[in-house]
């Protein structure tokens, strides 16, 4: 049996440009292409919706996690950038930082000890 490798992920939205323009400022500085955002071989999709709201009302369902090697400079990144953040806490596995995007959605960047 095969483990599947994750590829993609779709992320529905209100306001498709605004949210693709986020995304590309704040993970992605340098991507210049169209389409499916590259995350280092991890696509995300962001696609306009009619069947979500405009702001998640539950977003710790679901956390997207980065494992960053400099967590001082990744968020150096993300404070230029002007997310929002949620909590930064030092854990007994590592560094933790959480973040919202315009519609909610929380993201995380984790340095493992």
């Amino acid at each position: 049996m095969s483990i599947l490798k994750p590829g993609s992920m779709l992320l529905g939205t209100t306001r498709p440009a605004e949210l693709r323009a986020w995304y590309v400022k704040a993970l992605a500085p340098e991507f210049t292409g169209e389409g499916a955002i590259d995350l280092g071989g991890f696509l995300l999709v962001i696609d306009g919706r009619d069947d979500v709201e405009p702001k998640n009302d539950q977003p710790g369902r679901v956390i997207v996690n980065f494992h960053v090697e400099d967590f001082a400079a990744v968020e150096a990144q993300l404070n230029a950038a002007g997310v929002e953040w949620v909590s930064i806490e030092d854990r007994e596995k590592g560094k933790f930082g959480t973040f919202a995007d315009p519609d909610g959605n929380y993201l995380q960047i984790i340095e493992w000890k």
